[in-house]
């Protein structure tokens, strides 16, 4: 309630509440179950606000209406089974409340356009998407990566579903709010969802991610939204030079990879006279360290330059064993475990 009471001052949306938390170890704070439910809804009310909460199961949507829940969303570990997210789609049927859906755990797509495909064929009108990050096995500075383009590729293939960014379980701390929130503000998304607590050192999960209601308030106030399109001509007349530079660029790099790949096939036909694979783990080596030292020294992060090389290797992979008749494997199976160690 204290912290409601603070909220309805800052001109948010919306209150959200965990009742049932999925907890990776048993021992740990799994919410308090569904007694809390109606001190949720009444802080809602003292705030003037809808209320929001995840359910898992057919039986957690059933507790969320009996006590007037607003808003139901649906969680990473969740979604990530379709199994569970159809069981939740065919007691939603006839239920004419907003979901959110979080993308699943692992950077999978398709995993999250079935969970909204699950949700809309069951007759579900309102859904919101939420990007709260992927696990992986690199090490990084987030808790959950973002890798920003899947959640990109969703909105280009849903244009209609609103996309809420949760920078509190991406970055995992309160000094990652801020630069993944204006990330998130950057790329168009539609709102953020940020962990509150008035003490937060006494939290009983996920204390390191979570700010205050007056941070909060600090850290809305330096946020800057930005706009898709700024109707004067000179940034109109400036863009359209720069995205003309870009569009030769981009065919100049293709004309490239196609001409890369045809120097591949001709690779294949003398691996395939002399017996030799090919996949040559040495050569693949020298071209990671060299390309990764190249980019970087051309202004380009080590990470990205590596992303776009493992594509291309890829791709070179196929094309040999396509030009052999040999089925091939992915470049990725052959790698295993190169970024864990």
């Amino acid at each position: 309630m204290e912290v409601a009471l603070q909220l309805g001052k800052l001109g948010i949306s919306a209150l959200r509440g965990g009742i049932w938390k999925p907890r990776t170890r048993p021992g740990s704070f799994q919410g308090i179950g569904e007694v809390g439910l109606p001190w949720l809804k009444a802080a809602g009310r003292a705030a003037k606000l809808p209320v929001a909460c995840e359910v898992a199961q057919p039986a957690h949507v059933d507790a969320c209406l009996a006590h007037g829940i607003d808003v139901l969303w649906i969680g990473a570990r969740t979604t990530v089974n379709p199994f569970s997210v159809q069981a939740l789609a065919d007691r939603l049927r006839g239920v004419d409340l907003p979901v959110m859906v979080k993308n699943p755990v692992n950077p999978d797509l398709e995993l999250w356009l079935g969970a909204i495909e699950r949700l809309r064929r069951a007759g579900v009108t309102k859904i919101v998407a939420i990007h709260r990050g992927f696990s992986t096995a690199r090490e990084t500075i987030y808790r959950n990566e973002p890798i920003w383009r899947i959640p990109l590729e969703l909105r280009r293939r849903m244009p209609e579903i609103p996309l809420i960014c949760d920078p509190s379980h991406m970055g995992g701390s309160k000094e990652l709010l801020k630069p993944i929130s204006q990330e998130a503000l950057d790329l168009l998304y539609d709102g953020l969802i940020i962990e509150t607590h008035p003490h937060p050192n006494q939290a009983q999960s996920d204390r390191d991610q979570q700010i205050t209601p007056s941070q909060l308030r600090n850290l809305l106030a330096c946020l800057k939204p930005k706009k898709e399109l700024a109707a004067v001509q000179d940034y109109l007349r400036h863009m359209a030079e720069l995205r003309k530079e870009v569009d030769g660029l981009d065919h100049q790099l293709l004309d490239s990879l196609s001409r890369r790949m045809e120097i591949v096939r001709q690779m294949s036909h003398y691996k395939e006279k002399y017996g030799t694979s090919s996949f040559q783990p040495h050569r693949w080596s020298e071209i990671v360290k060299d390309r990764t030292r190249y980019g970087v020294a051309h202004n380009l992060e080590q990470d990205f330059v590596l992303d776009v090389f493992e594509l291309i290797h890829e791709e070179a992979i196929r094309q040999q064993e396509q030009e052999t008749d040999v089925i091939p494997l992915k470049t990725a199976d052959r790698k295993r475990g190169r970024r864990a160690g």
